[in-house]
């Protein structure tokens, strides 16, 4: 592994069992990611991107390879130890947003970050700005468009300043102008954190924004 590699990730299997059958969704996944450089995964639905960014954001288990984050190995880690991965180096930022209905815009932003006990005022007073929020900052989700949710879903994993952030179809619910904005928006400030991110798409023209293109299919790199 170079110096400088945050994510590697080797001979990744996983399969599934249900209805007293077992089926493969990754079959020996092998790939790096650098600091400060980004990702795109595609492929089809159901050829296991979703399933892999999981793995990488310890939220679920693989069955054999093996995953490493910053220098840390997650085959052995316990729950107690991956929730510390996810507050401290990892963020993540899904489709369906996951905004808390109780906190407003400012609440939300900075809601990872205070669990991670590293609160930057200055940066999240930046960020909120550059994602065109500060006039929105009293607002609750439910009084907020897609677009402006996602924005804080956002804000909310940068402002913790994350080593890796980790993206499952963030412009799926956007129109593709709003899309092409978010994503020069998310690539601008993920490279001023100097985070690496990870990111799982089904657009080619979002997918051609990143560094680099990996395609999935039938749970294997293409």
């Amino acid at each position: 592994m170079t110096d400088n590699t945050l994510l590697q990730i080797r001979n990744v299997s996983k399969c599934y069992s249900g209805l007293g059958e077992s089926r493969a969704v990754l079959r020996d996944v092998s790939l790096d990611l650098q600091a400060g450089k980004s990702i795109a995964l595609t492929g089809e639905s159901g050829s296991g991107k979703s399933t892999l960014l999981h793995l990488v954001g310890a939220l679920d288990y693989y069955d054999s390879g093996e995953i490493k984050i910053a220098g840390t190995n997650l085959t052995n880690l316990n729950d107690s130890a991956r929730s510390e991965l996810r507050r401290n180096t990892v963020s993540l930022v899904f489709q369906q947003f996951n905004l808390v209905p109780s906190l407003n815009v400012a609440q939300n932003i900075s809601l990872h970050a205070r669990l991670a006990n590293r609160v930057d005022q200055t940066w999240i007073t930046s960020l909120t700005s550059r994602l065109g929020l500060t006039e929105l900052s009293d607002r609750y989700p439910e009084q907020l468009s897609g677009g402006q949710q996602q924005r804080v879903a956002i804000g909310r994993a940068l402002a913790v300043r994350p080593k890796l952030l980790l993206a499952d179809e963030p412009t799926g619910n956007l129109d593709e102008v709003t899309s092409t904005a978010v994503m020069d928006l998310m690539l601008n400030l993920v490279h001023e954190s100097g985070a690496a991110l990870f990111l799982v798409t089904h657009s080619v023209q979002v997918a051609n924004q990143l560094d680099r293109r990996v395609h999935l299919s039938a749970g294997k790199i293409a």
